[in-house]
């Protein structure tokens, strides 16, 4: 793997934008002065470019990983490892330290309902339509109960993953399949799917597969992440926005800029990661501390109040999470387990 690469950085950047996002959404219970909703037109949320950043990343890094891995049973053990471990630790915390806190219920019926349980158990499984628990109310409002929103992609997330196994154990990996998915997914992008996780997935499935043809496209090496093509990327993402096709464009033109940005050997590499790969953590725990905040300031603060005081709190606990559970339960060969003679390369693992 490539080592000279941003992807620690772009993966950084975009859990801080969903959380600066959600920011708006949750401080006004409206999305309108969202920074890329207001470029766009209405067509987008920072946050939901945030998003596509992580699928094309991580279909770029994933299809490294599948080629990498001498076993697919391995590599689902990978998959496994790096979703469920830090989601467990967030459900606790969700259940067992924040649900107490803002319960209107007493604490021996707060824990005593059924409902608190099940909704760890659901999201633990990645049923994340169990969304609230009993008593917790944030603000008033249709989402003030929500209690982790930003769960809805790790299901879509999964069956990707599974999808991308299947194709690897069918020796369906190539190039043409590739772009069979990605016109698929630009398709699915003009139907509304997000109602469910089967759904959404197809609805992400363009970003996902993006990131896959741009990884069998990598022989072509410095050529392909070209200045020249990464203006024409640009000129072609600002053109959909009067076309009304921002995310249908940025299947395409976005997901190439990501990659021109994490591979062009031209740029330089910033470490983002030298106190640890904290974007997961900062993704699942953004949202409960944002709702936190706004709990405690009684639903008064206004965004950059909420953002200010979540992003230091939400960074200190993704650095908890990477050290004390992601970390530790990262799959380990015994390869890997040695001390290795160079830093290790940013990938899907």
């Amino acid at each position: 793997m490539e080592r000279h690469n941003n992807f620690d950085l772009l993966r950084l950047l975009a859990a801080l934008s969903v959380i600066f996002s959600h920011a708006f959404l949750l401080a006004e219970n409206s999305q309108d002065h969202d920074p890329l909703m207001i470029l766009t037109g209405g067509q987008a949320i920072l946050g939901l470019a945030g998003v596509f950043v992580f699928f094309t990343i991580s279909g770029y890094l994933i299809s490294q990983s599948f080629d990498t891995t001498p076993s697919p049973f391995v590599f689902l053990a990978k998959r496994a490892l790096r979703i469920f471990p830090g989601l467990f630790g967030c459900l606790i915390v969700c259940v067992l330290a924040i649900g107490p806190l803002v319960t209107n219920l007493p604490m021996s019926e707060y824990l005593a309902k059924p409902e608190t349980w099940l909704f760890l158990l659901h999201n633990a499984v990645l049923d994340i339509h169990y969304n609230r628990l009993p008593g917790v109310v944030f603000w008033p409002g249709n989402i003030g109960g929500i209690v982790n929103g930003p769960l809805w992609s790790l299901p879509c997330e999964a069956l990707l993953y599974l999808m991308l196994f299947g194709l690897g154990v069918c020796r369906l990996l190539s190039l043409p399949v590739s772009l069979i998915l990605l016109a698929t997914g630009i398709l699915c992008l003009q139907i509304d799917l997000v109602d469910n996780s089967f759904g959404s997935a197809l609805w992400l499935l363009g970003f996902f597969a993006a990131g896959m043809c741009l990884y069998r496209l990598r022989r072509f090496g410095p050529r392909l992440f070209a200045w020249h093509w990464a203006v024409l990327a640009a000129l072609g993402l600002a053109l959909s926005i009067p076309a009304g096709q921002f995310i249908a464009a940025f299947a395409l033109f976005g997901s190439y800029l990501v990659l021109y940005l994490a591979l062009n050997r031209r740029l330089p590499v910033v470490r983002a990661a030298r106190f640890g790969d904290l974007s997961y953590g900062l993704y699942i725990y953004g949202w409960p501390v944002e709702q936190c905040v706004v709990y405690a300031t009684g639903a008064t603060a206004p965004w950059w109040v909420v953002f200010a005081i979540a992003a230091p709190l939400t960074a200190a606990i993704a650095f908890l999470s990477w050290h004390l559970i992601e970390k530790r339960c990262r799959w380990q060969s015994r390869a890997a387990a040695r001390p290795a003679l160079a830093p290790a390369a940013a990938t899907g693992d």
